[in-house]
């Protein structure tokens, strides 16, 4: 159903499936990400049964903005509606701030219809001064990378250097998986022991299923015995390797640091221009570990319009509310940590 808009901006919902004029628009924006692309309504609704709401703003016939949204209603965490849930990017794209407001305007009337707790956009720049904003908790790593191989493992940091040479030393191989068979159990472990609930092995599924031709699962192994693995996203020019894991034996053998460097490698040899280490809490371990590869940090702008807050809500691990939960995770056999888990993470977004 449209929304009320300006007489020249008009703002419709995206219906069922992927949308080739939506994505259209995606790519040739420059402020665009990978989850900007409408494939994701697909994944989160059939994933988690989360409903979506990607509003498209069109102008003299052709799409002039986009924003995708998903609404998650949750028991634990609360009500909310995020652009975009599951992603650590999002945000209206607009080619103008008519139609930005037109969005925004549309968004707004949404969330009150939803009667959610709050509307969030996830940013890698600011949009409005005067909305709250969370700019403390998270950051991004991005970085360019030399086509050069050589060039650029020369690049990295001489005791993060040293870790890779560790892992080829060692002789790790480094193999592209048709599927999520290997990776799961290793990325659900890791999680686990970060205590995380894990995401449903289903999501990953559809991950590699509706962005086949956008996705890699890259696995290290030694001897045939698989130590870590990272399924990573490719967009335009660049690679983001977004959810990896190791086992307990991957540090043993520097298997997560030659997997960094293998995905790196390969996206040397396939043009790839840049490289996108993904986000990490401020002061983490994955904070430090992306600084070690030479990367530098730059601020998420997680902006958010409070509908039923006083505050922004803060839920993330770094949430002293969450110490004591988070504590008990880490000591939860794999196995009922892996069963409970997606539950408790489809609410999280």
């Amino acid at each position: 159903m449209p929304f009320a808009a300006d007489a020249q901006i008009q703002i419709s919902s995206l219906g069922t499936g992927g949308d080739a004029r939506w994505d259209s628009f995606v790519e040739s924006h420059p402020e665009a990400t990978f989850f900007h692309l409408s494939s994701w309504k697909e994944v989160i609704e059939d994933s988690f049964s989360h409903r979506c709401h990607y509003l498209f703003a069109e102008q003299d016939g052709a799409i002039a903005g986009v924003l995708p949204l998903t609404h998650i209603r949750g028991r634990i965490f609360g009500n909310s509606l995020i652009s975009n849930g599951f992603c650590v990017y999002g945000g209206p794209l607009a080619d103008s701030q008519d139609v930005l407001r037109a969005l925004d305007e549309a968004a707004l009337e949404l969330a009150r219809e939803l009667e959610v707790d709050s509307l969030e956009y996830r940013l890698r720049k600011p949009l409005h001064d005067d909305w709250p904003c969370n700019q403390e908790t998270y950051v991004t790593f991005r970085k360019p990378i030399d086509q050069d191989q050589d060039k650029e493992l020369q690049a990295i940091p001489r005791k993060q250097r040293a870790m890779v040479r560790k892992g080829i030393k060692f002789g790790l191989d480094d193999v592209i998986d048709q599927d999520i068979a290997r990776f799961y159990p290793l990325y659900a472990e890791s999680v686990r022991n970060l205590g995380t609930p894990v995401l449903s092995k289903r999501y990953f599924e559809c991950l590699k299923s509706v962005f086949k031709d956008s996705s890699e699962v890259l696995t290290i192994s030694l001897d045939g015995n698989p130590l870590s693995s990272v399924l990573s996203f490719f967009f335009r020019d660049e690679v983001l390797p977004y959810y990896g894991g190791g086992s307990g034996g991957a540090r043993q053998y520097a298997a997560n640091d030659f997997m960094y460097w293998a995905v790196m490698r390969r996206a040397c040899a396939s043009s790839i221009k840049l490289f996108d280490f993904g986000r990490s809490k401020a002061g983490t371990g994955s904070y430090s570990f992306k600084k070690h590869w030479g990367f530098k940090p730059e601020a998420l702008y997680y902006e958010h319009a409070l509908l039923r807050l006083d505050e922004i809500p803060q839920i993330n691990p770094l949430n002293p509310k969450y110490a004591l939960m988070i504590a008990a995770w880490k000591r939860l056999p794999l196995q009922v940590a892996n069963t409970v888990g997606p539950l408790l993470a489809r609410e999280l977004g």
